[in-house]
């Protein structure tokens, strides 16, 4: 299944992406309400035929899924906290695409404070997204090499988990999550991968583990 995060508190259940695998599948979750990062169909096109509860995302990717069928729309604006179904999402931009301009959310409930960015080269206003969370989610498509390209005067594609890792040293984040995981992790041996990837955290003081489907956190 494309990657997504499925958030719960308090009895509500609030979805972050919906990529094409998830068409037609809502009831495998019974989301309460659906929010996006990006307008990238791995990410956006489970909406594609509409929804069945309220989406939240960016102007701009609304402004990229024009022609998508979700009639309850909601409009997430960067850095101002939007309170859904009692849990407190403030969008953070980040450098991804320029076709589809992505968002990270800082997700807070209670004591609970995570940062989830599947796509990202860097984020905007780190410091402020990364203070005092907990559990920091990123992007897997590549661990070590640089996976940036320029188009223009832009940068597009994923930055490595070893500088996301990094990030997190810096702001003391003290753990970490890997998903939308790329050829690098996905083709390679799990024992091995897993444990280059501790090696890589355990030098910043990081605890770290590769995502999987159903796996579940409680903070």
């Amino acid at each position: 299944m494309h990657t997504s995060l499925l958030v719960s508190h308090l009895g509500t259940r609030v979805m972050i992406d919906c990529g094409l695998d998830w068409l037609g599948k809502f009831k495998r979750v019974s989301p309460s309400a659906i929010v996006l990062t990006h307008g990238h169909p791995d990410h956006a096109w489970g909406l594609r035929n509409g929804a069945p509860c309220p989406v939240y995302a960016p102007q701009k990717t609304w402004q990229t899924l024009r022609s998508c069928a979700v009639e309850d729309r909601h409009v997430i604006k960067e850095r101002a906290p939007t309170k859904i179904c009692g849990i407190t999402f403030e969008a953070f931009p980040v450098e991804h695409s320029i076709l589809a301009p992505a968002v990270g959310y800082r997700v807070s409930a209670r004591r609970a404070r995570i940062f989830y960015a599947p796509d990202l080269i860097f984020i905007h206003e780190r410091k402020a997204a990364l203070d005092g969370v907990q559990l920091y989610i990123g992007d897997g498509a590549t661990v070590m090499r640089s996976f940036v390209r320029r188009r223009g005067k832009a940068l597009i594609g994923h930055s490595p988990v070893r500088t996301q890792l990094t990030w997190c040293q810096k702001e003391r984040v003290p753990r970490a999550i890997i998903t939308h995981c790329g050829s690098e992790i996905v083709n390679s041996d799990e024992r091995e991968i897993a444990a280059k990837l501790r090696g890589i955290a355990t030098e910043r003081g990081i605890e770290v583990r590769i995502a999987y489907d159903g796996m579940k956190v409680k903070l």
